[in-house]
């Protein structure tokens, strides 16, 4: 797998380049000096962490960088060997932690796998003494969620650029919000890591792959409903996150 750095192609400029315009737009490093990463080894996670290892050259506070990882036979993401997460992080000289699930596939449900990731993830954070987390979340992710949210619970909500879970005492920041799935797919094919995809059972007829069918159904109709929703979602996200 080639190792995805600068210099970069005119994709990978424009990708860094909307990554720190969403770290500044929502002052997601902020006070922050040790970012840890959410690293499944799936496309997401990978971009994210290609992307915030180049970032880390200059124009925000200096920062230390360190990727978490959950495996598990039936964990969401990629389902990676650990050894290649491992060369990928020793390249980059990005510390790894891992961590362990257990799961089987007679009570496999994405709700309850997605608090123990989670929870393991946090905890581990807390250990690293890491206070700000970055999930590799994307432009497409945000406007699922908002549709889920919509039909599901009558709310318009959608997922935070920037969400601090005060319980778990740690920050949640999503870099890669203006940032397409269509994009990082092209991004993992120029290096070579696209390839890498969900293996769960589980998640490939969740109720979050419907509603990307459903996206992808109205886009003949509505070309730019990705955009739009996930953009309206942000917007109404940032004015409630302003009022008092």
């Amino acid at each position: 797998m080639t190792i995805a750095k600068p210099p970069w192609t005119k994709l990978g400029r424009r990708l860094e380049s909307c990554a720190r315009k969403a770290l500044y737009d929502f002052s997601m490093l902020a006070d922050c000096s040790h970012v840890g990463i959410a690293l499944s080894g799936g496309k997401d996670s990978l971009t994210l962490l290609y992307l915030l290892h180049a970032i880390k050259r200059g124009g925000f506070a200096p920062f230390q960088l360190t990727a978490i990882h959950v495996s598990g036979a039936f964990s969401c993401g990629a389902n990676i060997a650990e050894n290649l997460l491992t060369s990928i992080c020793k390249e980059l000289e990005v510390p790894l932690i891992v961590r362990h699930t257990e799961q089987s596939l007679a009570t496999l449900e994405c709700y309850s796998c997605s608090r123990k990731r989670r929870s393991l993830l946090f905890a581990a954070a807390k250990e690293a003494g890491i206070s700000t987390l970055a999930f590799g979340h994307h432009k497409d992710d945000s406007a699922q969620t908002l549709l889920m949210n919509l039909f599901h619970k009558g709310e318009f909500a959608t997922m935070l650029p920037k969400l601090t879970m005060t319980d778990y005492e740690v920050t949640i920041i999503r870099p890669l919000i203006y940032i397409s799935e269509q994009e990082i797919s092209a991004f993992a094919k120029l290096y070579q890591f696209r390839r890498i995809s969900c293996q769960c059972p589980v998640g490939q007829r969740s109720m979050r792959k419907k509603t990307d069918q459903l996206l992808s159904d109205l886009e003949e109709n509505f070309p730019n409903i990705r955009d739009n929703v996930a953009s309206a979602g942000l917007v109404y996200g940032s004015q409630k996150a302003r009022r008092p």
